[in-house]
């Protein structure tokens, strides 16, 4: 479409700074302890968000444990023997706690083949470092009620699929396909060749109604906090912003992607008329 052609980029192009710490999240029914458990899932592949080793005892079996789980790309995290005791079920976890996801991921293939069967235009919601699982819960919810073809969270500075985020969805997660990468700002690149738009929800952008969100589309939100981060904003090929014209300045996240999602499945839908 023409104004496809003509929709320019309009982003602050300020410096963000990146916090690089970790928030632990906590799903004891799904978690392994102990270093031998942790390694023989490491060995087998066991899906696994992140490694929770004591902070200055990574040594002998945890330098072996710590090595393959940053060779399978799986993030390591120090924390302090308090934080460790807190969260640890079996009181005996010799240092390494293993936090797996309750629901299985997908593959961005997955994703674009599921809008392939269905015969329709890609429509995916992608999360730049939501952090918050009642967010995430919420945003897969309302993917899955309007539409959407697939959820894609990254590896790093993320929630993943915990009991917390199925039982926010309403059991949405057990429909809705959700892709864990390694590297969002690649896959979006992969997106991009595969002639998918990329939209990122952020302040400073058009109002999103006005926006072209009718055809194949990739929707970014990040978190409240810290919204979309510059490398991620620097990928889209235009940003929306909701106006406010109150006194608050700034949404939920899962609210901000609500809004934005429903607006494309509205265009969408009048396309088709």
């Amino acid at each position: 479409m023409e104004r496809r052609k003509n929709f320019k980029k309009d982003y602050n192009r300020g410096k963000r700074d990146h916090d690089e710490r970790e928030n632990v999240f906590i799903e004891e029914t799904n978690n392994l302890e102990g270093r031998n458990p942790v390694l023989e899932a490491l060995n087998h592949d066991r899906p696994i968000d992140k490694i929770l080793v004591k902070k200055g005892e990574i040594e002998g079996t945890l330098k072996v444990i710590v090595a393959k789980a940053r060779e399978k790309g799986i993030p390591v995290q120090e924390i302090d023997k308090h934080k460790m005791d807190s969260i640890s079920v079996s009181h005996n976890n010799q240092g390494v706690i293993a936090v797996c996801p309750a629901y299985e991921y997908c593959d961005v293939q997955d994703i674009l083949q599921n809008a392939k069967d269905k015969g329709e235009a890609p429509l995916i919601v992608i999360l730049d470092e939501i952090t918050d699982p009642h967010n995430l819960g919420a945003i897969i919810r309302t993917a899955e009620c309007c539409g959407a073809h697939g959820v894609i969270i990254p590896k790093r500075r993320s929630v993943g699929l915990t009991a917390i985020v199925g039982k926010t969805s309403a059991g949405a997660v057990e429909y809705m396909p959700v892709a864990r990468v390694t590297n969002l700002a690649q896959t979006i690149d992969e997106l991009k060749k595969q002639n998918i738009w990329v939209a990122c929800a952020d302040m400073g952008g058009q109002d999103y109604y006005s926006a072209p969100l009718d055809g194949a589309l990739a929707i970014v939100t990040g978190s409240e906090g810290k919204g979309v981060s510059r490398l991620i904003k620097d990928k889209c090929d235009f940003v929306v912003g909701i106006p406010m014209l109150g006194k608050i300045q700034s949404l939920n996240a899962s609210v901000s992607a609500s809004i934005i999602m429903y607006e494309a499945l509205r265009q969408r839908r009048g396309n088709k008329k």
